[in-house]
């Protein structure tokens, strides 16, 4: 029988068709004799409206529209870490050994590689019961990533026939399982699931363990919890793309998603190559071994940036399931929001603010709701961070993308333009930034490193919020006339900024910081502080204390002391009292 479902009108990559009756809302179907991936995202009496996610270029009326019957969805299973795809699960590697540079239109290359083979261990035997979410067999996919394949979560029943352990390509049937109704389940070593629906857990859990970054300025200041959420917000050339990658590669998450939606395709290949540089510190293998990378640059088809972010979530869900925690980085969500914005003007949608349509604060908190710790299904604890970078124009915090991303997270890292330009990395705003996450996080922190940590933390901020004050004063008169002891302040609080705060993600002793070194820092920092007020308050002028070289020694600790000899700290302590000391017997 001929398709009578045809192409009624083309506006960019939104499609319609007149008098269809088989499709269903959020089905995917494929446009046109190319058989271009799109999904139905509007239905009337008279019209089905789709959004294609390829470039629809050439496109004509009259032609045919075919479903598939199932939502957008993405294929799970062995293969999809050390892989880059595009925004729907198409593997860029693969395609450009088919169509070279530039992806071809209706490219229909297999988002895991059905040629290779995986060693198999079955962990189950006949006659078990299973259930959604339980583990029926294992295998290597990296060197550091044990693959787990697990029951979809809609299926149960009891083991009738299992296969031998061995090698096996990712659509072979290695378990059968039969259900209540007597059905038979073949399960392989992959399934496919609905990109727009979150996986279901058994039991969310409160974020308890931070994310440690190895980045003074979040760990101590602005800390982030393992299953948290954080916007990193900041105009063009601030420092966004730099701060996630380096959050890629040195915080404590066992995987990574990265999600380069709609960023330049430099900055993608950029990341692809340094990733693929890049030793794992924690392994001594390639980075990529424990890293996913969805490209989906500015001159990709608009309607996939906005699949992009599902899809990134939807794969970090699935390695959650077996029990990982997974940080998901997805730059930028500004550019996601544009598409939004795009598709929603073709629909001829009424705008809100900015021309952004009235969905978006829904849609941002459907993604950022999907972190979480959480109980899996079989019984595994796992996790998912979302660190979403946000490119205000013009760093203007005030616009739609960044009001609505800040309802939604509770780590706020605000860059700053003149941080940027002054060379300070990472270049986030102390006084504009904060962490909701204090109260879930400092019981770990103290039971970690002390109470010490805490209260040297406060004291840091105090000293930082006191500058940030007398600055105001010092741009209407001028720093002479302020006492010894708020100079004093005005110093101490360059030290943490410069000394501190300030770090070099170039410098083998900087780049990564272990928390007890950052405690030890600012212990240093304000026993340096507490001695100096003690000497002021006895008339001795602020000048004598600068005169000791010690501020300037003390900015120059971060790369003199390496992270593996802290006890060097000591000496440094030591030469505080006795220089100070000597200025008081003078």
């Amino acid at each position: 029988m001929e398709n009578q479902n045809v192409i009624y009108g083309i506006n960019g990559p939104v499609v319609t068709i007149q008098n269809a009756r088989d499709f269903s809302m959020m089905e995917m179907v494929y446009v046109g004799k190319e058989r271009l991936v799109g999904e139905v995202i509007g239905m009337t009496d008279k019209l089905t409206t789709i959004q294609v996610y390829e470039e629809t270029t050439g496109l004509k009326p009259g032609e045919p529209v075919y479903g598939t019957g199932s939502p957008m969805n993405v294929t799970l299973g062995p293969g999809i870490i050390d892989n880059i795809f595009d925004g729907i699960e198409r593997p860029l590697k693969e395609i450009a050994k088919e169509s070279g540079s530039f992806i071809s239109r209706g490219s229909s290359v297999s988002p895991l590689d059905e040629s290779r083979e995986w060693d198999v261990t079955i962990t189950v035997k006949v006659g078990d019961t299973l259930k959604g979410g339980d583990i029926y067999a294992e295998c290597p996919e990296t060197t550091i990533i044990k693959h787990k394949c697990m029951v979809p979560p809609k299926i149960s029943g009891v083991v009738t026939k299992i296969a031998e352990n061995g090698k096996y390509h990712v659509n072979d049937t290695i378990v059968e399982l039969k259900d209540e109704k007597g059905k038979i389940h073949p399960l392989s070593l992959c399934q496919r699931w609905p990109i727009r629906t979150p996986r279901p857990v058994s039991e969310r859990l409160q974020t308890t363990i931070p994310l440690i970054t190895g980045q003074r300025i979040i760990d101590t200041l602005f800390p982030i919890a393992k299953g948290g959420t954080a916007a990193i917000p900041g105009g063009f050339g601030t420092g966004k793309t730099m701060t996630q990658h380096q959050l890629a590669k040195w915080c404590d998450a066992d995987i990574i998603v990265y999600v380069g939606c709609g960023e330049r395709g430099n900055e993608m290949s950029q990341v692809l190559d340094e990733f693929a540089e890049l030793i794992d510190p924690k392994s001594g293998r390639p980075m990529t071994d424990r890293t996913v990378l969805i490209a989906n640059t500015s001159n990709m088809p608009v309607a996939a940036r906005e699949a992009s972010i599902y899809t990134g979530i939807t794969l970090a869900e699935y390695y959650r399931d077996m029990g990982y925690h997974v940080a998901i980085m997805a730059d930028s969500t500004s550019r996601w929001a544009e598409a939004l914005r795009e598709i929603s003007g073709r629909l001829e949608e009424m705008p809100a603010e900015e021309g952004f349509p009235a969905y978006l604060p829904s849609r941002l908190s459907e993604f950022y709701e999907r972190a979480g710790m959480v109980n899996n299904l079989n019984g595994s604890n796992g996790s998912i961070t979302i660190i979403g970078a946000v490119s205000p124009a013009g760093s203007d915090f005030s616009e739609p993308v960044t009001q609505n991303t800040k309802r939604f997270t509770r780590c706020f890292w605000a860059l700053d333009k003149a941080l940027a330009y002054a060379r300070h990395y990472p270049a986030i705003n102390w006084t504009q930034s904060y962490s909701e996450y204090f109260l879930d996080l400092d019981p770990w922190f103290t039971k970690e490193l002390g109470e010490d940590f805490i209260k040297y933390r406060k004291s840091i901020n105090r000293l930082l919020q006191e500058e940030s004050k007398l600055m105001e004063i010092v741009k209407l008169i001028g720093s002479d006339v302020l006492p010894d002891d708020q100079k004093l302040v005005i110093e101490i609080a360059r030290l943490i900024r410069v000394g501190f705060l300030q770090q070099n993600a170039f410098h083998a002793e900087d780049t990564f910081v272990p928390l007890e070194k950052q405690k030890l820092m600012m212990k240093v920092i304000l026993h340096m502080y507490r001695k100096s007020k003690q000497l002021i308050a006895a008339n001795v002028p602020i000048s004598s204390i600068m005169n000791t070289g010690l501020f300037d020694k003390l900015v120059k600790m971060k790369y003199d002391i390496p992270n593996n000899k802290l006890e060097l700290f000591n000496d440094y302590i030591a030469e505080i009292d006795s220089a100070l000391a000597g200025i008081m017997s003078a």
